[in-house]
């Protein structure tokens, strides 16, 4: 099936459902897709107009729906409520799974973050900065904090600034990461919940005000793939402070992209997808890794 991010940022266009097509007409010109094939719908343009069909069409063929504020930035998103048919009996397991098997799975996830981190700072500049070495000291639940070390090597080796700081709320290339983020984040609360999970439970995020901690437990080894197409484009083209269309098309056909995953040509939803459900069956107890294929 053919996964689609629609992003309506630069025109205005309004949205409605007809036999299960996704009607988008933006002035005298109309357009149709099938709701299945929409994963997310980004709404940034402040006249777009949706009927209620599309959201509950949207959330029924398991797409997520992402708003977004006046800077364009994604500021509240929107999953399916069930995503599973046990996802009843699942949600329990994941309730009741012991702190050794969550911090378990949070020293893989930091793992694979870092390791990843690593191979993107040595394709991008021929030096991983140590911290390839540097991922195999991760320990269960990452007690010596081996993912704030990297990150204090990794961003500025990054975009080849010593001066470059991580900031949410800084625009330019903090805001370019930012965009990339909220639609990973978005992609990886999808496979959350098509695998029975909740969530808003978490394996190590455990943030009273974040109703998608376990989606940002797990696209944590995702993010460099961000973070590639950010620092790529920031080496050809200017990043303006505010996000530009080139700039959300650059984010959006990296992670629309394919990767190969034991030999097969696989898209992010799928790989998500493959993480998502490792991670429910480590809850259950019928393994202990987790699936964190080499992107």
């Amino acid at each position: 099936m053919i996964e689609r991010i629609l992003d309506f940022s630069d025109t205005a266009a309004r949205l409605s459902v007809r036999h299960q097509q996704l009607i988008v007409k933006q002035g005298a010109e109309e357009r149709s897709l099938p709701l299945e094939e929409v994963a997310a719908l980004v709404v940034s343009h402040p006249q777009v107009i949706y009927t209620q069909a599309v959201l509950a069409g949207l959330m029924e063929n398991g797409g997520v729906f992402i708003a977004c504020d006046e800077r364009r930035m994604p500021s509240g998103m929107m999953l399916p409520l069930a995503g599973h048919h046990l996802q009843t009996e699942r949600l329990q397991h994941q309730v009741g799974a012991s702190q050794p098997v969550r911090k378990r799975a949070w020293q893989q996830l930091v793992c694979a973050k870092v390791r990843a981190q690593g191979r993107l700072l040595d394709a991008l500049h021929g030096d991983d900065k140590g911290l390839i070495a540097l991922a195999g000291r991760v320990k269960s639940g990452d007690p010596d904090n081996v993912e704030g070390q990297a990150a204090r090597r990794y961003w500025p080796a990054l975009f080849a600034d010593p001066a470059f700081r991580r900031d949410q709320d800084a625009g330019g290339l903090n805001a370019f990461l930012n965009y990339g983020y909220a639609v990973l984040r978005g992609i990886v609360g999808r496979a959350v919940v098509a695998a029975g999970l909740h969530p808003s439970i978490g394996v190590h995020h455990h943030n009273r005000y974040d109703a998608f901690c376990l989606a940002d437990d797990v696209m944590e080894p995702f993010r460099p793939l961000v973070d590639a197409a950010v620092a790529r484009y920031a080496a050809s083209q200017t990043v303006e402070e505010d996000l530009s269309i080139p700039m959300k098309r650059a984010v959006l056909e990296t992670l629309m992209g394919r990767f190969d995953v034991a030999g097969e040509a696989r898209t992010l939803f799928d790989v998500a997808a493959m993480t998502a459900v490792s991670l429910m069956k480590v809850f259950q107890g019928s393994r202990k890794t987790l699936v964190l294929p080499d992107l």
